[in-house]
């Protein structure tokens, strides 16, 4: 059997080609098989719609899909659906627009070798898990997805190769090249640069193989990340950092173009002493981020100097919820995805990590991402799926849509940052982020109604990518068991 399966993956890396949007004629029987509603047209009536826009949801209405554009979106009562359309009449369903996020990965962080007192063994090596995360990805109504920080790259390159050809299931991909880190990282499979010049090779090198973003990491210094820039930014290519060394200021100043997991959680500017180009103690961190009020003019003034700056900021929530003692909820779903060891690792560590002080700053964060927003800032919205395992690809992202709604946004609000807010930082948002004519038919179909209970977003009965409807059972049934092996 094992021998059946290798020869199977050598089989789709050998076929795969680039390729553009296909219709479901032309998907492999590797993609074929997860295809629930394949039509030249389909028409979706009496649904709701919440459209990506923020406005608030229309109750039926009826969504013609020709091909892989969206054609009419319209009150059912007024549109006129064509007569060779396949018809679903689905009353009590609604639909969102594909999620876009922007912190996913295609690797595990959990069931770690650990030391007797529970801190990480050395050298830490992280699974790339290549078949499971795609999957869900597209389960949970993910349509494009950026990795924030690969690696494993070439595999990731290759990944999406295999989507876009229609051999793989899985979302759209912006494929972030190797972390840009400094020396002395915690993962032995990151490169660790020798100086600006070594960070101008790297960016260079990767955009000529195809990444189409970049992110810095905690030990890059600030004269690495400048340079990082200056030549990710010849190419129009976008930077993002999870910062340490360098302070959020500081990479707004330098021209950074996004920040990861929200400045609550990271940022490492209100540290006394701080020393330049230095990542400080991990308490040290935590203990002034937990002094710092949100509304207080130091943490308003690092707030405007990002938004002056069109500095975006990634919310990355469920990763934090991890650390919060009796949080997230336990989802059956998301347990039965795993491996049977990387379960108990997950429960093991959950038990065992009472960290009540991550409370105080999870609710500083819900407050700063509000407030940036309210103010003209750009957020969107990731899953980070790392921490100790309970944030998995596709159901992380749901739950950052619901914690957004914790947040303080409506749940249209909510939806709008994790679909037309990612497409518009991709510059994509002319094709996909929203439900409207001649755009990408990008769509989720919940069984249920989001905007009056944003926890329906959990309930995806089919996800429509490029105009193909995938079903999203079938999907997570697929790779029921595996997360943490493959």
């Amino acid at each position: 059997m094992r021998t059946a399966f290798l020869l199977s993956v050598c089989s789709l890396i050998l076929a795969a080609l680039p390729s553009t949007a296909q219709q479901a004629s032309s998907l492999s029987s590797e993609v074929r098989q997860f295809v629930k509603v394949d039509a030249p047209v389909i028409a979706l009536t009496h649904v709701k719609v919440i459209d990506g826009t923020g406005v608030r949801a229309r109750a039926d209405q009826t969504v013609v899909i020709a091909g892989d554009k969206i054609q009419t979106v319209g009150d059912a009562a007024s549109i006129t659906v064509p007569p060779n359309a396949k018809v679903l009449d689905l009353p009590g369903y609604s639909v969102i627009p594909g999620l876009v996020m922007m912190h996913e990965h295609l690797f595990y962080a959990a069931g770690l070798p650990r030391n007797p007192d529970g801190s990480p063994a050395q050298p830490i090596m992280l699974k790339e898990v290549g078949f499971s995360f795609p999957r869900l990805y597209l389960a949970g109504g993910v349509t494009s997805m950026r990795t924030a920080g690969s690696l494993e790259p070439y595999a990731d390159l290759n990944i999406k190769q295999l989507i876009d050809a229609g051999k793989m299931p899985g979302p759209k991909i912006d494929v972030t090249g190797p972390y840009l880190e400094g020396p002395h990282s915690f993962f032995t499979q990151m490169h660790f640069l020798t100086g600006p010049d070594d960070a101008r090779r790297l960016v260079d090198y990767w955009a000529d193989q195809g990444v189409t973003s970049f992110k810095a990491y905690m030990n890059i210094t600030r004269s690495e990340l400048g340079v990082a820039i200056e030549e990710a930014h010849k190419r129009h290519i976008k930077v993002t950092g999870h910062l340490c060394s360098v302070t959020q200021t500081e990479a707004a100043q330098l021209g950074i173009d996004d920040l990861e997991h929200g400045p609550m959680f990271v940022d490492t500017e209100f540290v006394p002493g701080k020393k330049p180009d230095q990542c400080p103690d991990g308490k040290a961190a935590l203990g002034s981020l937990l002094k710092e009020d949100v509304d207080g003019p130091a943490v308003q003034k690092m707030m405007h100097t990002l938004i002056d700056r069109h500095v975006a900021v990634t919310s990355t929530l469920p990763v934090f919820e991890l650390d919060v003692p009796g949080r997230p909820p336990l989802r059956k779903q998301v347990l039965d995805s795993m491996l049977p060891q990387a379960e108990i690792s997950y429960l093991q560590a959950r038990s065992s990590r009472p960290l009540p002080e991550m409370a105080t700053l999870f609710k500083k964060e819900l407050q700063f991402e509000h407030e940036f927003v309210k103010a003209g800032g750009l957020l969107l919205a990731g899953c980070d799926p790392t921490g100790m395992g309970g944030d998995l690809a596709g159901f992380g992202d749901q739950r950052e849509v619901e914690l957004l709604v914790e947040a303080g946004f409506t749940p249209e609000e909510a939806i709008h940052i994790a679909t037309a807010n990612g497409a518009e930082y991709e510059a994509q948002l002319q094709h996909i982020g929203t439900i409207a004519p001649g755009k990408q038919a990008d769509l989720v179909l919940i069984h249920g109604d989001p905007s009056a209970n944003i926890n329906d977003i959990e309930k995806v009965d089919t996800v429509f990518k490029d105009g193909v409807g995938y079903d999203s059972q079938k999907l997570m049934e697929s790779v029921r068991g595996t997360v943490g092996l493959f």
